[in-house]
């Protein structure tokens, strides 16, 4: 017998969901052939698959200890850097400024030192983040950026502040700035740039039209606000309207003023001198814009969060970063054929 008691990030869950995450080697036929016998009981009464977990609930399980063998805890994040710089913290959530260099994530490259990583160790030394408390939560990011791209990113500390986050970023309810150095001169002041964006992860690269080319091609629209411009570079806010992948790379290069330091988007040729070899991009500025209550977020509704000091908006306004006259101009390509999938060409046909 094992008995196992639900907590607050459990709740709301369907039992059979809440077994198969907490007990890995619980085969799925014996545990519905547990639950139809009241060999799985809550709070010791007769229960279903499909009966909804709530907080302080006893799950009872009266099957052999060798279909409730649980593996010994392992802690990756314990192995993530110490470093971590909060722009806010409150008990719900947290945002963080990543730097360059490090991924959001663990890939197939790195898996020791990520920012979820560094945030599951923070929370854990500081005794908010318990894993054996825990039978499924975890704290996670909510939103990501690219490694070499920095600025602002959330994370949730419960199930319901993710929950509630995930939703209002997807509804749009939270509106992210950003901050670019590119080349050239904008043709306008401000303007929202629209078309559409299709993925090839193949490339891990995407691929900008003015038109829709397929089933994965992805309406986007990208605004932006030229902030100061000199030296053969713009200074760009980006309020990003859509959130595609390399949306903002892709979308500026596609109309000849690729990102400063670009090498994917643009070219190393443009950027050699400057000093800048990864992207000059920060998603500098948050504000949360609930249409709706956002129950135990609702305090965020209004509130709005700004990195003070970026490195290459500061530097560029001091006018320590320029464009040596010899490097070549950014091309100007045509919207939806550079940075797109050409066609094949035809055949040649033989002269008779």
């Amino acid at each position: 017998m094992k008995q196992v008691t639900v907590g607050k990030n459990d709740a709301g869950q369907r039992l059979d969901k809440f077994l198969t995450k907490t007990f890995r080697s619980l085969p799925m036929s014996l545990m519905y052939r547990a639950i139809r016998r009241k060999d799985i009981k809550i709070n010791g009464k007769r229960c279903e698959i499909s009966t909804r977990l709530t907080e302080g609930d006893i799950v009872t399980l009266y099957l052999p200890d060798d279909a409730l063998e649980t593996a010994p805890p392992v802690y990756e994040f314990m192995h993530a850097s110490k470093k971590l710089d909060i722009v806010y913290e409150d008990a719900q959530m947290m945002l963080l400024n990543k730097p360059v260099g490090l991924l959001v994530h663990p890939d197939d490259r790195e898996f020791g030192d990520t920012l979820i990583f560094r945030v599951q160790r923070y929370l854990y030394e500081k005794g908010q983040y318990d894993p054996k408390a825990e039978n499924n939560f975890t704290p996670a990011l909510v939103n990501r950026i690219d490694r070499n791209t920095e600025g602002i990113v959330i994370a949730a500390k419960t199930a319901a502040a993710l929950r509630i986050l995930n939703e209002r970023l997807k509804n749009r309810e939270i509106q992210k700035y950003y901050l670019c150095l590119v080349h050239g001169t904008m043709p306008k002041d401000e303007d929202t740039l629209t078309g559409f964006l299709e993925k090839n992860s193949d490339q891990n690269r995407v691929y900008i039209s003015d038109r829709q080319t397929g089933d994965a091609s992805r309406t986007i629209a990208t605004r932006y606000r030229v902030l100061e411009a000199h030296d053969g570079l713009s200074l760009l806010e980006i309020h990003l309207l859509t959130g595609r992948t390399h949306q903002i790379r892709a979308h500026l290069a596609s109309i000849g003023h690729p990102l400063l330091g670009d090498g994917k988007y643009g070219t190393n040729a443009i950027n050699k001198g400057t000093g800048f070899t990864h992207q000059a991009l920060c998603s500098y500025r948050l504000k949360f814009e609930f249409s709706t209550p956002a129950e135990e977020l609702d305090y965020l509704n209004g509130r709005e969060f700004i990195l003070q000091n970026v490195g290459f908006a500061e530097n560029f306004h001091s006018g320590h970063i320029t464009v040596p006259e010899s490097n070549p101009r950014p091309e100007k390509p045509i919207f939806g054929k550079r940075y797109t999938k050409s066609a094949k060409k035809p055949e040649k046909t033989r002269k008779k």
